[in-house]
């Protein structure tokens, strides 16, 4: 969600910023021409669309626009995003002060962030996002089916390309037979086991060394346990101690401290001298270790550098060699997988469509009441679901689903993209929203001209519908409507200047200011009776 959005020089703004509810809803108002829509353009260059010289205020070198954004739930910190374009067309992004590419802030904030205007590209309008739309409002019950579908797709994957593997070693298992065969039986003749060369390289320097070993572990044996050794001279010690004890109660606490220390050195002696018998010197084992470890290391030379690598060029040489003997049959046995995998993926295919169409209509039915208090007309929505060819089923499901309008009940329902004006697609775009509620995805949603053609009792739904949905999402509106304007949790109210060079301004509005601000909306001016009428409204 944006946390606060700081602009500058961007069309006619020299400076301004915003702190939008989050959650709730934020309205900005104001006059007709007092420059709102550029700070949907700044938002849009936050979200990672294609930066606009043309945008940068009039006289200066470059804008800015800067915002602080909470991606993720349990973030203190948030996100820092900047975006700065020259006159020259030159565009830098920062990501918490590194330089980042427009596609990670698309990727980043513009995930995050539905911009629903006229001529805005969106994800109601993209056909591509409409089947994730039904499966969010769905959930389990279309969540199961897909994940269980996408499990059969990959392993209908695997299985075409292991017969793709095995068509590949029979066609030219006899022209690499030969090759195969004598490389088989060199490493055969060897066999190599996994693990092998490891323990040869671990335990091949303690038998080299064996003398070497026990004649360290004995020594140090015997300098501790031996004759007049450490452990004789330390118990001495101890003795000495505790007799003198009875006279100096401390020289009985050193007496305790060098007894510890005997045990351990006891301790120490003992696994010295079995140490010391487990090491065997024999010369016939460290000859065939020896042999043993230059056979694997020429295999490693002809077929490595590693041990995996010699036991993996092993197995393909076993396949091709089988591939060339087996008459087809290692062939017909990866069809017949092929097979029972399709056959798998298609029963999921249809459990998935079948979610889906169950779930398609109850859908689009609780939208088409969202958009009747709207006072749409008879205007509908509703989901197609088309079965796919095979060759184009993606990890999305083996149909397609498009959302489509019905602009009055005589009509034919088309693509949403194709027929509905930017007040519709707002609406409609509303209306799904508060369907989904806290299953859809989005964090911030922008409408601008949602209300477009709206007035009476329309207006005072539309209100209520966006107080709705600010209960889940941070919702921004740019609004003529006084209906909308007395539910915001902030308000904000655009003005411009007068000067030779405009200046538009952005300033937070509650109190009196407010009341005056939605008495202009309602009659252009603020009279007494308008007053007290946006006085009722905000009351209320």
């Amino acid at each position: 969600m944006i946390d606060e959005l700081r602009v500058q020089n961007v069309a006619l703004i020299r400076e301004a910023s915003i702190a939008p509810a989050a959650p709730g809803l934020t309205v900005l108002t104001g006059e007709t021409g007092t420059g709102k829509s550029a700070l949907l353009s700044s938002v849009k260059l936050l979200m990672g669309e294609r930066a606009d010289a043309g945008a940068v205020r009039e006289g200066a070198d470059s804008l800015a626009v800067e915002g602080r954004f909470y991606l993720r739930d349990g973030d203190p910190d948030g996100c820092v995003v900047r975006r700065r374009v020259e006159v020259a067309g030159r565009s830098r992004v920062e990501i918490d002060g590194a330089m980042a590419s427009v596609r990670e802030l698309a990727a980043g904030v513009g995930s995050t962030i539905d911009l629903c205007g006229q001529h805005e590209h969106q994800r109601l309008l993209t056909q591509a996002n409409h089947a994730a739309l039904i499966d969010a409002w769905a959930g389990e019950r279309v969540s199961w089916p897909l994940a269980a579908y996408v499990e059969a797709l990959d392993a209908a994957k695997a299985a075409a390309d292991e017969l793709d593997r095995v068509r590949e070693d029979a066609r030219t298992a006899t022209e690499r037979l030969d090759e195969a065969e004598f490389t088989l039986q060199r490493i055969e003749e060897v066999d190599p086991r996994e693990g092998e060369y490891e323990e040869l390289e671990e335990q091949l320097p303690r038998i080299e060394h064996a003398e070497t070993l026990m004649g360290a572990a004995g020594g140090a044996h015997d300098a501790l346990a031996g004759d007049e050794g450490a452990m004789d001279a330390v118990s001495s010690a101890v003795d000495a101690l505790r007799d003198a004890s009875r006279y100096d109660t401390g020289l009985g606490k050193l007496a305790d401290s060098l007894e510890s220390a005997l045990i351990d050195i006891e301790d120490v002696a003992s696994e010295l001298r079995d140490y010391r018998d487990s090491v065997e010197y024999d010369p016939s084992e460290l000859d065939r270790m020896q042999s043993r470890m230059a056979t694997l290391r020429g295999l490693m030379r002809s077929y490595g550098p590693g041990m995996a690598d010699v036991l993996a060029r092993r197995e393909r040489a076993r396949r091709v060699v089988e591939a060339a003997h087996d008459g087809g049959s290692s062939v017909r046995k990866a069809q017949a997988a092929v097979e029972k995998a399709e056959a798998e993926l298609a029963r999921r295919a249809d459990a998935l469509d079948e979610a889906r169409a169950a779930a398609a209509p109850r859908f689009a039915e609780e939208v088409n009441a969202q958009m009747a208090t709207l006072q749409m007309g008879s205007a509908t929505l509703e989901v197609q679901l088309g079965r796919l060819p095979r060759s184009q089923w993606t990890r999305e499901g083996a149909s397609r689903v498009e959302l489509l309008y019905r602009p009055a009940a005589g009509l034919t329902p088309r693509p949403l993209r194709r027929i509905a004006s930017g007040g519709e697609v707002s609406r409609v775009m509303l209306s799904i929203k508060v369907v989904l509620g806290e299953a859809d995805g989005t964090d911030t949603l922008v409408f601008d001209e949602v209300d477009a053609g709206v007035g009476g009792a329309t207006a005072v739904a539309l209100g209520e519908l966006l107080a709705r949905l600010a209960e889940t999402h941070q919702v921004i509106v740019v609004t003529h409507l006084a209906q909308v304007a007395v539910h915001a949790d902030r308000h904000y109210l655009v003005s411009k200047t007068d000067d030779d060079v405009p200046e538009t301004t952005i300033v937070p509005i509650e109190g009196e200011d407010r009341v005056r601000e939605i008495a202009r909306m309602l009659s252009g001016d603020a009279t007494e009776a308008s007053l007290a009428h946006a006085r009722e409204m905000l009351s209320r």
